[in-house]
């Protein structure tokens, strides 16, 4: 067995970070970037629960429990 000098010899690994690093020349991503951000206090205004209209078609818009928003026609 080798003398152990007081230095792991495992590689040190450095974290990679969650979001992978934006790539400019990819076709659409731009239009991507610059979508609306709409907060969701907005038109909820305090309930739970609110339809939304699509193309004729109601759909609802609802927070849960748990505080995820599920969309069902």
């Amino acid at each position: 067995m080798p003398p152990h000098d007081g230095i792991d010899a495992a590689p040190r690994v450095e974290s990679t970070p969650a979001v992978p690093a934006v790539r400019h020349d990819r076709p659409g991503l731009r239009d991507k970037l610059d979508l609306r951000v709409v907060n969701a206090d907005d038109p909820f205004q305090g309930d739970r629960e609110i339809c939304v209209l699509f193309d004729g078609v109601r759909y609802r818009l609802r927070i849960t429990r748990r505080n995820r928003l599920i969309l069902q026609k």
